[in-house]
């Protein structure tokens, strides 16, 4: 299949490329590396540097394609609070550039990465997507937006549609030029600045007392490898008219306590760490219900915490 990658020199979307091309797909990406890596693209694939908010440029890149995965977008929930507008623009109204060019050319399919921001502060965990959905931060908000934009789009337009509402994401793919690595700046992932940690800037732990196990927070963590899994399912899964949303996690969650556990094994060393009071607003527990995925995608993820941490470790 000939598929579009937007933002397909970023983290997730530079994973997907190499997966989607070692599966025998015809792969181009569009990014306008902002945030990007061109180095991180193998080099038979067709590269579109550009905006999604250039519809000139949104429609060369599509010229052949099929199908879309949409990875494109900003996604710094602080920068987002900083800066609403621009999070507004390049996200919601970059993808509905990209819809309107995907209906000129009839092209009918496509998998979003969304994200568990949707939903804000649950009332309940694990989270399954028939809670409500009441974003705390305008990046939220525009992944929310975009969702019901694929939404109008099934309804009005035949779109096969598909969301994956992502929890966090960690771990490395190696390939035949190396591993593909998470290279953000700023990084705001624990698995990452857990790795970086030193005695001269140790990581902060928000909190002790909370009520789970360990008295730590507890997360979702799903393996990059195992997230484009899913992805790989969605593309088939698509059905026209109809939109259709997944959670993506772990299913079960790991405690900021397993994560210091897991970092120390890997370095051989006890990962210094510095208590901090806890910060408003975090639950206690957050973790996907990933019951529906299980059940119509077929997918599970089969990699564990550990197989995380010691992929960033050799990708860092």
């Amino acid at each position: 299949m000939k598929i579009l990658v937007t933002g397909g020199a970023g983290y997730i979307g530079s994973h997907a490329v190499e997966i989607l091309k070692n599966s025998g797909h015809d792969v181009t990406v569009l990014d306008d590396c902002s945030t990007g890596h061109v180095d991180s693209l193998p080099p038979t694939v067709r590269f579109v540097q550009g905006s999604l908010l250039d519809s000139d440029m949104v429609s060369r890149a599509l010229k052949g394609c099929e199908a879309v995965m949409h990875f494109a977008g900003k996604s710094l929930v602080g920068e987002s609070v900083e800066k609403p507008d621009l999070y507004r623009k390049v996200n919601v109204d970059g993808t509905k550039v990209l819809l309107e060019q995907m209906n000129v050319l009839g092209i009918k399919k496509i998998v979003f990465s969304s994200s568990a921001a949707t939903y804000g502060e649950p009332e309940s965990s694990p989270i399954s997507e028939t809670a409500q959905c009441a974003p705390t931060n305008p990046y939220g908000e525009t992944k929310l937006a975009i969702e019901r934009e694929l939404a109008s789009a099934a309804l009005t337009q035949q779109m096969a549609a598909v969301s994956l509402r992502y929890f966090n994401v960690a771990g490395a793919l190696q390939t035949d030029r190396g591993w593909l690595a998470e290279r953000h700046d700023p990084e705001t992932h624990l698995i990452p600045n857990a790795l970086r940690a030193t005695s001269d800037s140790p990581l902060r732990i928000f909190g002790r007392d909370w009520d789970t196990e360990d008295g730590t927070c507890v997360r979702d963590y799903v393996h990059i490898i195992d997230l484009i899994d899913a992805h790989m399912r969605a593309l088939q899964y698509l059905t026209p008219s109809e939109h259709h949303v997944f959670n993506i996690g772990s299913g079960t969650g790991y405690s900021v306590a397993q994560v210091v556990a897991s970092v120390s094994r890997v370095k051989g060393s006890t990962l210094p760490t510095v208590d901090a009071p806890r910060r408003a607003g975090d639950p206690a527990v957050l973790v996907a219900n990933i019951d529906k995925a299980e059940m119509l995608l077929n997918w599970r993820p089969v990699r564990n915490l550990n197989q995380m941490v010691e992929d960033t470790f050799k990708a860092s």
